[in-house]
This record gives structure tokens, sequence and C-alpha cells, in this order.
């Protein structure tokens, strides 16, 4: 019998029927060890968006039969060094590929388009047409981080015919045609862009890459839009030039996170900042249960699971 566990009755409500072999039962690992008489049955372990640190993935170690944690987020760095050994490590990749997309997207019209200009001028109750914004259209627009979310919104920029660059860890074409560059191409590729959007996970080789140097080799008015991590972006160099005036930036992230109040990029020239929201998604939304139930038929059937990242703090 696979059994499922899931942090909130709304999320097994969701779910509903899994099969004669599969059942589903109400855990949050946060708030205790597993209910009498489950720890020696779950199977599959769906945790909540904010679980954090070793309390609760211990308890989750201390399930003999355990084999997979669900993670919810695409972005898994933050559980990898807590998954307890034998126990795979799944993300939820896919699920929130449109959601962030938008964001993306969003931010980049918002700070092309000088909407909160706009909308300050709403506010006082001015009629203030303010100066010339740019388009989206026609703009150079590069996407570091070309996997699920970046050709996502690959899509919705191409549908606003803008031109689209896709970076990864290694160069390669598209699914969807795009040619990616590897990053080690970047130096030849920054001059040129327009627009730099950041969509690519935290890791030793992303950490810190967009520096002053990378900043200065971009072209005055250049926009960046951040929807990956914050950490990915060096804060002070960003600052400056930020306050310098040379260039605009719209973040879903920052570095430090949650930004605390009074921090100078909170008023910095041409920021716009939103609360790390682009891919916040409900556990019972259909993306997510749908990944849930392909969870159980890999279980079912002996495989990897869907999305399978790690397994104790060993790469899968």
């Amino acid at each position: 019998m696979i059994t499922v566990a899931v942090p909130h009755p709304k999320i097994a409500d969701a779910l509903g029927d899994l099969g004669e072999d599969a059942r589903v039962i109400v855990w949050d690992p946060r708030e205790g060890p597993a209910p009498d008489g489950e720890r020696e049955r779950i199977t599959i372990a769906c945790v909540p968006h904010s679980i954090h640190g070793g309390e609760a993935y211990g308890r989750l170690a201390d399930c003999p039969t355990l084999q997979v944690i669900q993670l919810p987020s695409a972005g898994y760095e933050h559980a990898a060094p807590f998954v307890p050994a034998g126990k795979k490590l799944a993300n939820a990749r896919g699920v929130h590929d449109s959601r962030t997309a938008e964001m993306a997207l969003a931010l980049a019209l918002a700070s092309q388009r000088r909407l909160p200009r706009l909308w300050d001028a709403q506010r006082r109750g001015t009629w203030d047409p303010g100066g010339f914004s740019p388009s989206l259209a026609d703009r150079r627009c590069l996407v570091i981080g070309y996997g699920s979310i970046g050709s996502a919104l690959g899509a919705r920029l191409r549908a606003c015919e803008a031109e689209v660059v896709g970076v990864a860890r290694s160069a390669r074409t598209a699914p969807d045609g795009t040619e990616v560059h590897a990053l080690d191409a970047l130096p030849e590729l920054l001059p040129a862009a327009e627009i730099v959007f950041l969509v690519t996970p935290l890791t030793e080789q992303t950490a810190g890459l967009v520096d002053a140097s990378f900043l200065e080799a971009l072209a005055d008015g250049a926009l960046i839009v951040n929807v990956g991590r914050g950490k990915v972006v060096d804060t002070d160099a960003l600052l400056a030039e930020l306050e310098s005036g040379r260039l605009r930036a719209a973040l879903d992230v920052t570095d430090p996170e949650p930004l605390p109040d009074g921090h100078p990029l909170w008023s910095a020239p041409g920021c716009i900042i939103v609360p790390h929201v682009a891919g916040n998604t409900k556990m019972t939304d259909r993306r997510y249960v749908d990944l849930v139930r392909r969870q159980v038929e890999a279980v079912r059937h002996g495989d990897d699971p869907v999305n399978f990242v790690t397994m104790g703090a060993f790469p899968a």
C-alpha cells in the first residue's frame, strides 16, 4: 500500500482517490511526529512551502518506509542539506513555470513602461504622462537559466515581439528552437543585452554571478529582472549601478531576504521590488496535484521519482 502524507486536509481532498493500492493521510512534519501507526507506512511525504531546518526533516528520517520527499517548490537548495540518508528528494519543476514567467514578464513591462511613476502620479491625482517609455517589442532579451521556466518566459517574450537569447550551463538548441549559450559566453552576450532575465537556481556556479564586472558589461539603461534567487546578484554592486542611474532592476528576490525595512534597495532609483511571490501557488492547484499523482505512479511502477533531484546530500 502506497501512503501519501500531505500537510493539509484540503490537499488530501484535491488528490481524491489515488487507486486501490494508495491512500492519503494528513501530516505536517513541522507540527510533530507522524501520526500513531503511520510512521512505518508513509511512502511519499509532501512537505509544505515553509519547511526549513533539521527538526522537521529529522521526523521524516524516522519514517523507515519513506521513499520520496516531495517539495512544493522548484528550488531545492534549502532542503538538500537536510534530506535523510536513503530518501529521495523531488522538486516541483514544471508546476510554477507559467506563474513565474508571468511575473517576470509583468516586471519587465512595468519597468519598461514606467508604471510605478504613473501609479505615483495617480496617487497624487496628477495627470503627468512623463517622458518616453520604451516598449518590450524589439528588445534583445537575455534569459539566464533557460530551463522549463526560462522557456515559458521565452514564449511570452516572443509573443511580445522581443528577441530571445538563452543562457544555461551548457550550449544547446532548446526544444522550442531557441539558441542557448553556455555561461562562459556571457562576456560576449552582455554588451548587446537590453533586458537580462535571471531565472537560474542558486548553485556554486551561479552564486554571485551578477557581480560588478557583469553589470559593467551591460549597456546604459539595461534592465535586470530577477525571478531566480537573490544571491545570484551582488546587491552592493547592483545598488551602485542603480544609484548612478545607469541601470534599472525589477526584483522578485533579493539578498538579503526578506529585505529589511529601510534597506537602500527599497528606495533605489529605477528599482521595482515584489516580495518573492512570482511562483506562489497553492498545493491544491491542478498542476501540483497532477505532479503528486504522477509521483504515486512512479512509486507504483518502481521508477525513479518524477523530478528526482537528490538523495541525501548527494546529487541525483
